[in-house]
């Protein structure tokens, strides 16, 4: 994979105690091999709920049935992130950071109730540098064709290049090269993290899954489930092209992302006002970029809402399967290599981790995780290094 670099920097306040963080414009030239689809780009609520309703034919594969072959596709593409540190210098690893399909990076570091949700100031006080970024195509970060462009492939192999990047220290404002490097997904930023470390398994030294599972029986409900309307029919009609879909209600947020009794109004008001679209690309290639055994050696972690609706149905622990403790649990299969492999069901929670009450037990989760598989020899815990 070809990289080049070129960098904005811009600094942005330290609304946490301890903590410096940038805003970064990452350029990087990248190459897909994306889906050539016979679709075109919706413009109406009408036909959004037509290719959502194509999407989600029980016994078909909507994804399967509008392709028409394969096609490479690269280009030069600016990434907006956000970098922080502890106010004492680079931490012991990096952790980079991928949003989930209705979000953009704002919610690994969310403003809600004086940052009181954010998972960012948790990781530096955990003494974990980060790294989040919107994803391509969405946010801040450089548009492209919402179909034919803005694809699994082509993000993962952003993600791919972003992280070769910061391992070799070419990105300017980011002050080292880490040689420690830790990638956190949530949902379909999980997606594009098992398949990075599928792809590329030298570029991470641990995952971390959030709101994840591999039983795509679900989707069907998120998509029916979201409300979702043309993009030119909502709020965030200025800033995307036709070939987006976005939450045409709180109703449909919360469906999507809120557990019954784990959530603030204030919160899905947040979500809901912050939110952002997903292309017709994605939603036509996320379910292929979870697929493949992944023989990736490093430490995994999936943690999932009990209440997760479009990877658990509604219900992680009901599994029809005696031997099978939960559905993510399933996953392990997939993992064959991986040093360790645990999996953590959050009690009571959505699909939404970051913005319910129980993101504190999700945190300390997370953290206790890293801390536990980053303690051995060459670890990023090891004093004696």
């Amino acid at each position: 994979m070809r990289c080049l670099t070129l960098l904005s920097l811009s600094s942005a306040v330290g609304l946490a105690l301890a903590r410096n963080c940038q805003n970064l414009t990452v350029t990087v030239s990248i190459e897909g091999r994306n889906g050539v689809f016979n679709v075109t780009a919706t413009q109406s609520n009408i036909e959004v709920v037509n290719f959502v309703l194509d999407q989600v034919q029980q016994g078909h594969n909507g994804t399967a049935e509008v392709l028409e072959g394969y096609a490479n596709v690269e280009g030069t593409y600016n990434l907006s992130s956000t970098y922080c540190t502890p106010d004492s210098g680079p931490g012991k690893a990096l952790q980079v950071l991928t949003h989930g399909v209705g979000f953009d990076r704002s919610y690994w570091d969310a403003s809600l109730n004086e940052y009181n949700y954010s998972y960012v100031n948790k990781a530096i006080e955990a003494g974990y540098s980060t790294f989040f970024y919107d994803r391509l195509g969405i946010g801040e970060s450089s548009r492209a064709d919402p179909i034919q462009d803005i694809q699994s492939s082509l993000e993962i192999a952003s993600l791919a290049a972003l992280t070769k990047l910061l391992r070799s220290g070419s990105v300017p404002g980011v002050q080292q090269p880490y040689s420690k490097v830790i990638h956190v997904g949530h949902s379909y930023g999980s997606i594009q993290t098992y398949a990075l470390v599928r792809d590329y398994p030298e570029l991470s030294d641990a995952i971390i899954l959030t709101g994840f599972s591999q039983n795509g029986s679900f989707i069907a409900d998120f998509e029916l489930g979201g409300n979702f309307v043309a993009v030119q029919n909502s709020p965030l009609a200025s800033q995307y092209p036709a070939g987006y879909l976005a939450a045409g209600s709180k109703s449909g947020v919360q469906s999507n992302f809120f557990a019954p009794g784990d959530f603030s109004p204030e919160a899905l008001d947040y979500a809901y006002t912050t939110g952002q679209p997903v292309s017709q690309g994605e939603l036509l290639t996320q379910g292929g970029a979870a697929a493949g055994v992944n023989n990736f050696a490093g430490p995994v972690l999936i943690i999932t809402g009990e209440r997760d609706v479009p990877f658990c149905g509604g219900d992680c622990d009901l599994t029809g399967n005696p031997n099978l403790p939960n559905i993510p649990s399933s996953s392990k299969e997939s993992f064959p290599k991986a040093s360790e492999f645990d999996v953590v069901i959050v009690p009571g929670a959505g699909h939404g981790l970051n913005l319910q009450y129980s993101h504190v037990f999700t945190y300390s989760q997370m953290l206790e995780f890293l801390g536990a598989v980053g303690s051995g020899s060459g670890g990023w815990e090891d004093v004696s290094k």
